[in-house]
């Protein structure tokens, strides 16, 4: 029995990652820049932190979701989001709206773009320090 454990044990540790976050730098922050073609001229951050973690800063509230999909499959978990009230508020209903129908990554230097199964897409641009 404890042969099967420290066997387990040892597969589980020696798993990838396969989502999105083993494509870009681990804490990269990507500034959303578009939303189906049109500009978003709000704040809005993705980050990365660490495999199957999704975390970022929208126009009002700081967020977070789980997303283990191996790439390039996108799909957040349900998204967790702070409660406060901003001017941008219907900017955020409709990045997060958006970012929780996107099925897509794809990461190609700086630029992250994620789509839904019509092709409808968000970019981001990895912002540099």
């Amino acid at each position: 029995m404890i042969r099967a454990i420290t066997l387990l044990l040892g597969i589980a540790a020696c798993e990838q990652d396969e989502s999105i976050s083993a494509f870009v730098d681990v804490g990269s922050v990507w500034q959303l820049t578009s939303i189906g073609g049109v500009a978003f001229s709000a704040k809005a951050t993705l980050v990365f932190p660490k495999p199957g973690q999704v975390t970022g800063q929208a126009p009002c509230n700081n967020y977070s979701a789980a997303q283990t999909a191996p790439y390039p499959w996108f799909e957040l978990g349900p998204i967790i989001a702070t409660k406060r009230a901003c001017p941008d508020l219907a900017a955020e209903g409709l990045m997060m709206k958006t970012l929780q129908s996107m099925t897509i990554s794809e990461v190609s230097g700086d630029v992250l773009v994620l789509s839904d199964d019509t092709g409808f897409e968000m970019l981001f641009q990895r912002s540099r320090p």
